[in-house]
């Protein structure tokens, strides 16, 4: 499966929005927006990371088909990445190979990432990419309605 990662076009937010409100994809993600079917929500956080210049945000393409996206933001030193696959493509290595697109293209260092410390899938496709466990803590998980486990990973140098 040939995997790349382009700029995020116009057409990609209805498949962006369909991936965000899949039920098991958002309890696997649990840190999601408090109402991922708010619409006009959804709609102004790309609009607002589509424009910001400091957000990387690009989507995640499989034999062409848009089949999720992928992100760097917040300050530096403190910058985060994020990514979301559609569920039909779990467990595929897409998730892994379309991160270390997106490290190759921000160069910066150091990264961070947050997973859910239940979801192993994510973690695993961290830890593969470079990042290393830095801490836990406990957050709001908006899709669970909890406070949860979260696992705070970092990519040095």
């Amino acid at each position: 499966m040939n995997v790349e990662l382009r700029q995020v076009h116009d057409s990609d937010l209805p498949v962006f929005y369909r991936q965000l409100n899949d039920p098991e994809s958002l309890h696997l993600a649990a840190f999601t927006p408090e109402d991922p079917a708010d619409r006009a929500a959804f709609d102004t956080r790309w609009s607002r990371m589509r424009s910001s210049p400091d957000v990387v945000a690009r989507t995640v393409l499989a034999d062409g088909d848009v089949v999720g996206s992928a992100a760097v933001y917040g300050v530096p030193g403190e910058r985060e990445v994020t990514y979301w696959i559609d569920r039909a493509y779990w467990g595929k290595g897409i998730a892994t190979v379309a991160l270390r697109a997106l490290l190759a293209e921000v160069p910066e260092r150091p990264l961070y990432a947050r997973a859910a410390s239940d979801n192993a899938g994510s973690l695993r496709v961290l830890e593969k990419c470079g990042f290393r466990v830095a801490a836990t803590a406990q957050g709001f998980a908006p899709a669970r309605g909890a406070e949860i486990d979260e696992t705070v990973l970092i990519l040095e140098g």
